[in-house]
């Protein structure tokens, strides 16, 4: 067995579909807000764009993906943040941003050499410490506190850690807290990320869910190509990850991309034909769609933030601290006694499932993230029974 496998063991939020799974055995009703996985359907117009698109004869696609995709996701970075990136050398198609992250250190990092450290912040989205430690790379996590808003800060880790660092991670709109960044706060660390040779990967994935009345968050990508020309934006050192999930509803379509740098995009083209392809063409083809189109996209984000509202309204009503939960669909919540693992256990009993913020490194202690999955209802009578829960006393207390 690798290593890495043998000392991380299963995947941190795999046991909580398990039990997700278990518990709605039985037909009685449950709230799961544990996995990220949104209820809501996936727009009509891409489900028809996948079934008009499957062939009579299935056959491989490419590893580089469709030039309509590409092209596709190129017209979204140009509507979305004002930088106009070349589909052919700053884009490349993945099998979802899942995949793609974990894949990364396989291009970025030396095993044993000068530059085999992978900076990330905890709590954080596991792939990016297990991607590093399965490509024999170090991982090197930095205690986020929400007295800094969940904030990575480059600029204050050693020089040495920074030497040894082949890439960093940033993650805003942020899982699992929610907290988002400001354009200053991504410049500062491109600057630092630069000035230290360092690749700077940011994790976007929701870059597109925010409150809808909130400014959008800014990417990278807009930060890096500011000082540059509009026709040749300088990406240099940057990639950003970027998903239809949670965007789209299409977390089992598996569609996501890298932008950035060309030459990092290079070497990852060279890299993911050892490792697979990118999503069937029928796939791509409903990918297509869903970049091509805003509508349904502020249509997710009024549904999100309904359901934000139940839940910040219910923890305000009841004295639970929220921090961050200002982005993404996440809320961020304080548990009641410190211990978030007792916690996320008493709340099973009333058929509410909450992920302990442990599962997301050891900066995620004393923390419970909800993700909101249910539909508005369900929301609705999971906070219900959870007030219930607490006028009894059944629930740990400070």
């Amino acid at each position: 067995m690798h290593p890495a496998l043998d000392a991380l063991g299963a995947y941190p939020l795999a046991r909580f579909q398990d039990l997700a799974r278990e518990m709605a055995a039985d037909g009685g009703p449950l709230y799961d807000f544990s996995v990220g996985d949104p209820v809501e359907p996936t727009p009509r117009f891409i489900r028809t764009a996948l079934i008009d698109a499957v062939p009579k004869v299935s056959q491989y696609p490419t590893a580089a993906g469709l030039p309509e995709l590409r092209s596709a996701v190129a017209a979204w970075v140009a509507r979305r943040t004002g930088v106009r990136v070349d589909p052919d050398r700053h884009v490349l198609p993945t099998a979802g941003s899942k995949e793609a992250i974990f894949h990364l250190p396989l291009t970025l990092l030396t095993p044993g050499g000068p530059r085999d450290g992978a900076l990330y912040g905890t709590p954080g989205y596991a792939p990016y410490e297990r991607g590093a430690r399965f490509a024999s790379g170090r991982a090197d996590p930095e205690p986020l506190t929400a007295e800094r808003g969940w904030r990575l800060h480059l600029e204050d880790l050693s020089r040495e850690r920074l030497d040894r660092a082949g890439l960093a991670w940033l993650n805003y709109p942020h899982n699992p807290t929610g907290a988002s960044a400001e354009r200053a706060y991504l410049a500062d660390q491109l600057a630092t990320a630069r000035d230290r040779g360092i690749a700077l990967c940011s994790d976007e994935c929701y870059l597109d869910i925010h409150p809808a009345d909130a400014p959008p968050p800014p990417s990278l990508l807009e930060v890096a190509a500011a000082a540059s020309s509009a026709a040749d934006p300088d990406l240099t050192g940057v990639l950003v990850f970027v998903s239809l999930s949670k965007r789209s509803g299409m977390t089992g379509y598996r569609s996501g991309a890298l932008i950035g740098d060309p030459e990092l995009i290079r070497r990852n083209r060279l890299l993911r034909p050892n490792i697979g392809t990118a999503s069937p063409e029928f796939v791509q083809r409903a990918a297509i769609a869903a970049w091509s189109d805003e509508d349904h996209v502020a249509q997710r984000r009024a549904t999100f933030d309904a359901k934000r509202a139940v839940i910040r309204d219910f923890a305000d009503r009841n004295g639970l601290r929220v921090s961050g939960s200002d982005a993404a669909f996440y809320v961020w919540l304080a548990a009641p006694g410190g211990d978030d693992a007792a916690y996320a256990e008493a709340l099973l009993a009333h058929r509410v499932i909450a992920s302990p913020g442990r599962a997301f490194g050891p900066g995620g202690e004393g923390w419970l993230r909800l993700a909101l999955v249910p539909d508005v209802a369900g929301c609705h009578a999971a906070v219900e029974r959870w007030e219930q829960a607490l006028s009894q006393g059944a629930l740990p207390t400070d």
